[in-house]
C-alpha cells in the first residue's frame, strides 16, 4: 500500500465524507479508492455496450469507399 499526504479543497473533503458515509467506509482513503475505481470504470476504459459492438461489426462489414483526395471527399458529401 502506498501512503501519500495530499492537499484537497474543503469541497473535495465534504464530497469524500459523503462517499465515506454512503458506502459505510472506515476512512477517507477508502473513499478515495472508491472514487478512483468509479473513475476508471466510467472514463478510462469503459466496457463496450453490446449494441455498440453490434453496430461496429455491422459497419466493419460494409465495403470500403475509395475517395482519393480530400477534394473528392468534399465533392462527395457537399451535394
Amino acid at each position: 500500500m502506498v501512503q501519500a499526504i495530499i492537499n484537497i479543497t474543503e469541497h473535495s473533503n465534504r464530497i469524500l465524507n459523503i462517499i465515506k458515509a454512503k458506502y459505510g467506509l472506515k476512512d477517507k482513503s477508502e473513499a478515495i479508492n472508491v472514487v478512483v475505481e468509479e473513475y476508471e470504470k466510467a472514463i478510462l476504459e469503459p466496457e463496450l455496450r453490446p449494441e455498440y459492438v453490434k453496430e461496429a461489426l455491422k459497419i466493419h462489414k460494409q465495403p470500403s469507399i475509395k475517395v482519393g483526395t480530400v477534394g473528392n471527399l468534399k465533392k462527395r458529401y457537399e451535394k
